[in-house]
């Protein structure tokens, strides 16, 4: 049974339907990375996740956690499955944190509320544990410091320690390297790989950038516009990527080889990226279906343009 399993998911806000018929799964211990460029649907499918869209949204379809329809369980039940057993790091450290609160209270704040029966020095060993597990030096002595006292790639290890800090079974990270220089990013990549292995935790890694989800991800599934275009484990994507727009993602991320004299490649606007697709009974053509071209391997069939 997959550890998180999401079910023909469709998310609307008024007449715009910022995801459609979305179906994945994330299994126990296994990293998914969710790739597509900003507006495809990417962070409002990890908010739906966890209830957080808000009455403006209309989601339909199952979001099913270890068996459970998060999307019918009771608030008081859901509340105790969000950072608990489902954590999100969000995207942005310079501003998720409070600023004039100390990091420490900030992230036993968090156990405090899943974990009532701690005592006060329970709680702040806890939070110390959580801390050095992310490698923030001096832990003890930086408990009582503010945000702003901390670096970016700091406050990211924060933010970090605060989603692990009640060993949940699955981690949110929505774009959680992007406000970071290349080498912090590639420190906080490698720290999620080692608590990955570390808690055993299950892993939903959203992000607009194929070269850092190629070092995270077990599996990649690629949206566009709401559509979940391909779907294949790593190797698959990057060796042998069968959707158009796939393989325009992966042409514009630089490499050593390219010409360094031509510009970085844009996205090529193939016959399906410019076609918008309508659901409905009169609508002049449905969604192309996903198809299984090899064991594991799914991509959405790519129609002729209209004429």
């Amino acid at each position: 049974m997959a550890l998180l399993n999401l079910q023909d998911l469709s998310i609307r806000f008024g007449s715009t339907e910022a995801v459609r018929n979305l179906s994945l799964r994330v299994d126990a211990r296994e990293s998914l990375g969710l790739v597509g460029e900003s507006g495809s649907g990417k962070s409002v499918t990890a908010l739906a996740v966890l209830r957080l869209l808000g009455e403006s949204a209309a989601v339909t379809g199952r979001i099913e956690f270890d068996g459970r329809d998060l999307a019918a369980l009771p608030e008081p039940e859901l509340r105790r499955v969000r950072g608990r057993e489902i954590a999100m790091i969000f995207q942005e450290p310079m501003t998720a944190l409070n600023p004039v609160m100390p990091v420490g209270e900030q992230i036993a704040e968090a156990v405090r509320l899943h974990q009532r029966g701690l005592s006060r020095r329970q709680v702040r060993e806890q939070v110390l544990e959580a801390m050095r597990a992310v490698a923030l030096p001096d832990a003890a002595a930086r408990y009582a410091d503010y945000p702003h006292q901390f670096s970016g790639g700091q406050r990211q290890r924060i933010l970090i320690a605060m989603a692990i800090a009640n060993r949940p079974r699955l981690l949110i990270a929505d774009e959680s390297t992007t406000a970071l220089d290349v080498t912090v990013q590639a420190q906080i990549l490698e720290l999620l790989a080692q608590l990955r292995e570390r808690f055993g935790l299950a892993m939903l890694f959203i992000s607009h950038d194929l070269a850092v989800v190629s070092q995270v991800a077990d599996r990649v599934a690629v949206l566009r516009h709401g559509l979940l275009l391909e779907e294949a484990s790593r190797a698959a994507i990057f060796r042998n990527p069968l959707h158009p727009y796939t393989r325009s993602l992966l042409g514009a991320v630089p490499t050593m080889q390219m010409d360094l004299e031509k510009p970085l490649a844009m996205l090529k606007a193939s016959a399906f990226t410019t076609v918008q697709f309508h659901i409905g009974e009169d609508s002049p053509r449905a969604i192309p279906p996903l198809r299984e071209a090899e064991p594991g391997h799914w991509v959405r069939s790519v129609p002729e343009p209209f004429g």
